[in-house]
């Protein structure tokens, strides 16, 4: 069977594998489709077809979901609000023609109020030097790391790896906080 005639007769199934399976990993059913396409591609390319294509395609479209469900749980859109006074980190990316919304709704503004009162409140618990140097770096001003180090008598060159460890150790703590929210399509 030649690969075209392997596409051709996978087609129908692959269709209704990814519309069942896309119901629960809140992607589109053509998104999945591609995603499997593209798996089957690439192992063919390195192992051959499948030895029994029906079962290979059906193992692929779930393990696809399991994980487009989990880039869903980590995954956050481009553009969502970030919180006030706060900057992203490594956000080197170009710049979206969007204007953006003049006047956001009361609900987003009270839960960006929130989200930075919860940030900051478990900033001021972190141990050690962490709670200075991480206010410092949420600063509006937006400070430079000379001017961190100097602010907290430290050297620039350790501001890096402890930034990171700090920042580490208030990723631990919300997260042992905030309970996981549930995956799209689940029943209860």
């Amino acid at each position: 069977m030649t690969s075209s005639d392997l596409l051709t007769a996978l087609r129908p199934l692959l269709a209704a594998e990814a519309a069942a399976e896309a119901y629960g990993t809140g992607v589109e059913p053509a998104d999945l489709e591609q995603s499997v396409w593209l798996r089957l591609l690439e192992r063919s390319r390195q192992a051959g077809p499948p030895a029994s294509p029906a079962a290979w395609l059906r193992a692929a479209v779930r393990t696809e979901g399991r994980l487009a469900r989990r880039r869903a749980l980590h995954e956050v859109p481009y553009g969502a609000a970030a919180p006030a006074g706060h900057r992203a980190a490594g956000t080197g990316g170009p710049a979206v023609d969007r204007a953006p919304d003049p006047s956001p709704g009361v609900e987003d503004r009270v839960l960006v109020a929130e989200t930075c009162r919860a940030v900051r409140t478990a900033v001021a618990r972190l141990p050690g030097r962490c709670p200075g140097l991480l206010t410092a770096m949420l600063s509006p001003k937006d400070p430079t790391y000379r001017e961190v180090a100097g602010e907290l008598g430290i050297s620039q060159g350790s501001l890096g790896p402890t930034r990171s460890r700090c920042l580490g150790c208030l990723r631990r703590m919300l997260l042992a906080e905030v309970a996981a929210p549930e995956l799209r399509g689940k029943e209860r």
